[in-house]
């Protein structure tokens, strides 16, 4: 079936009504923050969106029950896979997620059906800030690793970060290296480079956005550290798992 007709006039009416949708950054992002187990900013997130939840959003149906429950799914399904690439259990992920699609399914609320939002993106978050804890004891490597998550796009040092646990610093290099298993530099390395196969595969930022967005001093910086980590080029990785194919500078 052809689609280019409806495109075009759809598209002829969105901006004639003026009607943007949220910038992919800034969706994206909320995905990111979730999948960090960032929990404060997951309940501010939400607490903004609800505000004003219509907004930028298109129009999936003409009943405004099923066209909030069809954002729902989206947001559900996103959520889920962004989760398994950062860690979370495959069948976990996948069963929560049919979980709250069969609860949205049953729901007959729009206002109701956004709230289960905010309580799904929370579910996810709480989960995955215990799993990117799991076989971590102590209290100074639990907030260390909480700050690390929080900062991935900024320099990030263990002298940084003891500093802000108020801790020496070759005391917590060699705590987060007894707790974690690897060094702090090596989980800072591979924190941004799972978050970057994200980005590269949700998303259709350019090479050099992504590697400025996660603390990489440079394009190319980013690109040696992910052949080196993954086997593959960022571009090989997006071409093979990402849905945008796009060549990129």
């Amino acid at each position: 079936m052809n689609t280019n007709r409806d495109l075009s006039y759809r598209l002829y009416i969105q901006r004639e009504e003026g009607f943007n949708r949220i910038p992919f950054y800034s969706e994206f992002e909320k995905y990111r923050v979730i999948s960090s187990g960032d929990i404060k900013k997951v309940k501010e997130n939400f607490a903004d969106v609800k505000r004003n939840y219509y907004k930028g959003k298109g129009q999936l149906s003409d009943d405004p029950v099923k066209n909030v429950r069809y954002h729902f799914i989206i947001a559900v399904a996103l959520t889920s896979r962004v989760c398994v690439e950062n860690g979370m259990s495959h069948d976990l992920a996948y069963t929560l997620s049919d979980i709250y699609i069969q609860r949205a399914d049953k729901c007959e609320d729009a206002e109701a059906i956004i709230d289960m939002l905010g309580e799904m993106q929370l579910d996810y978050a709480e989960r995955m800030h215990e799993l990117k804890k799991e076989n971590v004891i102590s209290i100074h490597i639990r907030k260390c690793i909480d700050y690390i998550y929080d900062n991935l796009q900024e320099k990030l040092t263990v002298k940084i970060a003891a500093k802000h646990l108020q801790l020496d610093p070759s005391y917590l290099s060699k705590l987060f290296s007894k707790e974690v298993g690897i060094s702090f530099r090596d989980f800072i390395i591979n924190a941004r480079i799972n978050a970057s196969k994200n980005m590269l595969v949700y998303s259709d930022f350019s090479y050099l956005e992504i590697s400025l967005s996660l603390g990489f001093s440079s394009q190319s910086a980013f690109t040696s550290t992910f052949k080196k980590i993954t086997g593959m080029t960022p571009g090989m990785y997006r071409n093979k798992f990402g849905s945008n194919n796009s060549n990129q500078l």
